[in-house]
């Protein structure tokens, strides 16, 4: 994820800059292209919420995962709503980083919600996190884990 996020600061939930080097280091990364005045995206993200938590609170240790929101609202204000209002305590890009637009370019994004799940080097493992999930629940973390070559002791 280095290659992806190169001299970036990425944001969490409580506002803090976060080094997108450590944090998403050795972890399967989900860039979740939303945006709170998507219905969708409404409906998917305590889906998605779900999950994360699960994943990171639920097993020892904890699964090697990140979010990264990517979002589409139309202020940063919106931003921020949306992120204390539904979203997990994952990471985002921040609101004025025009990088979200190269961002959407290099996965093709059209549409919103979007989950894309990538490996380190921002290869992508799948496009459709968000059906995955929805259809396989946890399990599909261990496909991701195995397309992502990061080897760890991971179980569901």
């Amino acid at each position: 994820m280095v290659d992806v996020f190169s001299g970036r600061l990425l944001v969490g939930k409580d506002g803090r800059s976060v080094d997108p080097e450590e944090a998403l280091q050795n972890k399967v990364v989900g860039l979740y292209f939303s945006a709170g005045w998507c219905s969708p995206c409404r409906d998917f993200t305590p889906v998605l919420c779900d999950f994360y938590t699960e994943l990171l609170e639920e097993t020892q240790p904890p699964a090697p995962f990140e979010v990264v929101f990517i979002s589409s609202d139309h202020s940063a204000e919106e931003m921020a709503g949306y992120m204390h209002a539904m979203h997990g305590d994952w990471l985002a890009l921040p609101f004025h980083d025009p990088y979200k637009h190269d961002l959407k370019k290099k996965y093709n994004i059209t549409a919103i919600p979007k989950l894309v799940i990538v490996k380190q080097t921002g290869e992508v493992i799948t496009d459709k996190g968000r059906k995955q999930i929805r259809d396989k629940g946890l399990s599909c973390f261990r496909n991701w884990l195995e397309g992502a070559d990061i080897f760890q002791n991971f179980s569901s």
